[in-house]
Parts: C-alpha cells; sequence; structure tokens
C-alpha cells in the first residue's frame, strides 16, 4: 500500500451543500427557504427576539448612582503625623501642607487611624475618623473637627425642633 491508495473512510467526508446555485435541482431558486417571509430574508438583527423586550433593553441602563454631593478628602494617617510632629504641635491644614503631607488645594483633609502615636498633638482638621481620634486621645492629645461641630449643631437642631409642640387643628364646625 502506498500514500497514492489511502482514501477516508466511507461516509467520513460528505459533499457541502451548495444552495441557491441556479433554478435546477432540489435547492435552487429559494434555496429551501420557502416564498417570502422573514426567515426567507435573514433580515434579523443582533439580539432580535422576536419581538418579546429583548434582553439589553429589559437590563437598567445602569447599576448605582454617582453622588453629586460626594466630598473628597485629603488623607493622612496617624503614624504620619507620629513621624513628622513634636509633642504640643498643632496640627492644621496649614502646617500639613507646609510639611507637604498634602497637595496644595482647597479639599477638606481627613485623619486616618493607621499607625500608632504616642505624642499628645492638638489636631484641628475638616475630619477624622473615630479610630484615629481614640488614638490621639489616647496619647494625651485633643482632636477638633469642623465636621464633628457641624454634625453637633444639625443633631441640637434637630433636638429643638422634635420639642416644638404641634399646634392644634381647628375643628370644622358641626362635626360631632
Amino acid at each position: 500500500m502506498r500514500v497514492h491508495h489511502l482514501k477516508p473512510a466511507e461516509g467520513s467526508r460528505k459533499k457541502k451543500i451548495r444552495a441557491a446555485r441556479g433554478e435546477g435541482g432540489k435547492r435552487g431558486k429559494t434555496a429551501g427557504r420557502g416564498t417570502k417571509g422573514q426567515k426567507a430574508r435573514n433580515t434579523t438583527r443582533v439580539g432580535f427576539e422576536g419581538g418579546q423586550t429583548p434582553l439589553h433593553r429589559r437590563l437598567p441602563k445602569m447599576r448605582g448612582f454617582k453622588n453629586p454631593f460626594r466630598v473628597e478628602f485629603d488623607i493622612v494617617n496617624i503614624e504620619r503625623l507620629e513621624k513628622e510632629f513634636e509633642a504640643g504641635d498643632e496640627i492644621s491644614p496649614e502646617t500639613l501642607r507646609g510639611k507637604g503631607l498634602i497637595p496644595k488645594g482647597q479639599r477638606p483633609v481627613k485623619i486616618l487611624g493607621q499607625g500608632e502615636i504616642s505624642k499628645a498633638v492638638t489636631v484641628k482638621v475638616d475630619a477624622a475618623s473615630a479610630s484615629a481620634a481614640e488614638k490621639i486621645r489616647a496619647a494625651g492629645g485633643t482632636v477638633e473637627t469642623s465636621i464633628e461641630a457641624a454634625r453637633q449643631a444639625r443633631d441640637e437642631l434637630r433636638t429643638k425642633r422634635r420639642k416644638r409642640p404641634k399646634a392644634k387643628t381647628a375643628e370644622a364646625p358641626g362635626a360631632d
């Protein structure tokens, strides 16, 4: 047996069906698609589900939302305060900018609690995390935040509103 005697096994190689190649034969003219209609014309677009609302329209456009009132902070961890400042120093956004710990700009400053602090410092910033404030106070320092003051003022206002007695409504005449 030589290479030119080899043939594929019986039935393993089928001839490709050549539809729509002239009018004669079984698959001529309409090429097995029948007469007219959507299936004959092959005109459905990608994602078409036969008139059912397609998946890309059933799903919502976006997930969640972007809060337009979000406040972006410049952040500093207390481990940096430990390295850069001495005991008794007053830390403010201006001193932090002066030492290059935060970029120049007008964003509010927040102190975060990563690391440890052993020096008693006075921190006057816009915000501080609960863990940072706790660690600074444990070291003998103080924390003053403008956001905390704003929250206290808001809470006081809310308690005043709650304490205000409600006005009595006048009853309609003849209603017994």
